[in-house]
């Protein structure tokens, strides 16, 4: 597995799989588990952990540099839900922050495809379009419904978080501490430039919490990841392409779900951009899918 790098684990893959079980997230969507008492985090108990895919450059209210979030979801005395920003709040911010605004990609509705027209790939009309009807982005909402809870932390953006699961106390060793969580970033889409170098995204990240009796911090680290910090299949490696989920089985080992091999917009790397124009991006290349299965040693 030398395209994979995992710390002091073992990794199986599965592959030949057509058909899998696991969340799909392409932005504004979110993924939660719930937070039990023996996870030994009091402020957190009975909340929801919550990763937020954030927004994307494309569609009809197209944004750049939108983080992803981790809430602590809870249920208001009353019984309602509490209330984290969306639509019109992104991470820590207003969406009407500059840092968000969009600066056109072929994944917008009103982008005009024009390869000649780096980077945005869409015509010079089209693009001035688009600024003029974005810029700054609009709120959704004439105004918050209930006052606006924040994120425990924010993720790199469109690296888009699709699974989290807590880890058994047989997988506790090494870095992963009692009451940890693993989570996967299926990677971005190719809307928008990469999102840094290294690319955060195609991976399997460790969530630690500090203990009971410290102040609340969450510590973070890559835990499973290709070499490359690409798609494997751009380089030939064996390793992830999109892992949509994490789950633990009853064998005390982490499962991910892994959709297979997508060829896309082609902004953040163009060597997975899709090559034929009749084909249109985010299709999975049949039969790459795969199921890994990380134990400890």
């Amino acid at each position: 597995m030398a395209a994979l790098t995992t710390t002091k684990w073992v990794l199986l893959d599965y592959r030949g799989v057509q058909r899998l079980l696991g969340s799909r997230s392409h932005g504004d969507t979110a993924t939660a588990t719930q937070f039990a008492s023996r996870q030994n985090i009091m402020p957190l108990s009975g909340g929801l952990l919550v990763g937020e895919d954030g927004a994307d450059e494309r569609g009809a209210r197209p944004s750049n540099n939108a983080p992803d979030s981790f809430h602590l979801a809870r249920q208001n005395k009353d019984g309602s839900p509490d209330y984290h920003g969306w639509p019109d709040r992104y991470g820590f911010l207003p969406t009407s922050q500059r840092v968000f605004n969009p600066v056109g990609g072929p994944g917008d509705d009103l982008c005009v495809p024009d390869p000649t027209n780096p980077p945005s790939m869409c015509t010079a009309g089209s693009l001035a379009q688009i600024l003029a009807e974005n810029v700054p982005i609009h709120d959704v909402l004439a105004f918050p419904p209930q006052q606006i809870t924040s994120p425990l932390a924010i993720e790199a953006a469109d690296s888009s978080f699709t699974g989290i699961d807590f880890v058994p106390n047989s997988f506790v060793r090494g870095p992963v501490q009692r009451g940890a969580a693993l989570y996967s970033l299926e990677g971005d889409f190719g809307f928008s430039a990469a999102n840094g170098t290294p690319e955060a995204g195609h991976e399997i990240k460790l969530l630690n919490f500090s203990k009971e009796e410290e102040p609340l911090e969450l510590k973070i680290m890559r835990f499973a990841h290709n070499n490359t910090f690409e798609q494997a299949f751009v380089s030939g490696a064996r390793g992830f392409n999109r892992p949509t989920n994490v789950k633990f089985g009853p064998d005390g080992c982490a499962w991910v779900v892994d959709y297979g091999a997508v060829r896309d917009f082609g902004q953040s790397d163009p060597d997975s951009k899709f090559k034929v124009a009749g084909d249109g991006p985010l299709v999975q290349i049949p039969h790459t899918g795969v199921i890994w299965r990380i134990c400890p040693q």
